[in-house]
């Protein structure tokens, strides 16, 4: 597992923020959960991920990028630099 690490003392510690999650910044849309069903009605899991961009913002006078939903951009949530 990629964010295992080994302590002195021999326990797992996990570290945080390896990996970026599909999150907006902004409103918190994460990936929905749910099944495709099929007309006989057989059920297989599906993800539906938000339709995230990265995009420079301003951000408490600096100029960052931002996992942003498309949804906030078109609302005019961020300010671009």
């Amino acid at each position: 597992m990629a964010g295992r690490l080994w302590s002195e003392a021999g326990t797992i510690q996990f570290q945080r923020n390896l990996f970026m999650a599909r999150v907006c910044e902004i409103c918190g849309k994460r990936p929905q959960v749910g099944y495709n069903v099929s007309h006989a009605h057989n059920k297989t899991k599906k993800r539906w991920h938000p339709n995230l961009q990265k995009v420079r913002t301003i951000k408490n006078g600096q100029t960052r990028r931002m996992r942003v939903c498309t949804s906030c951009i078109k609302s005019g949530l961020i300010v671009k630099p």
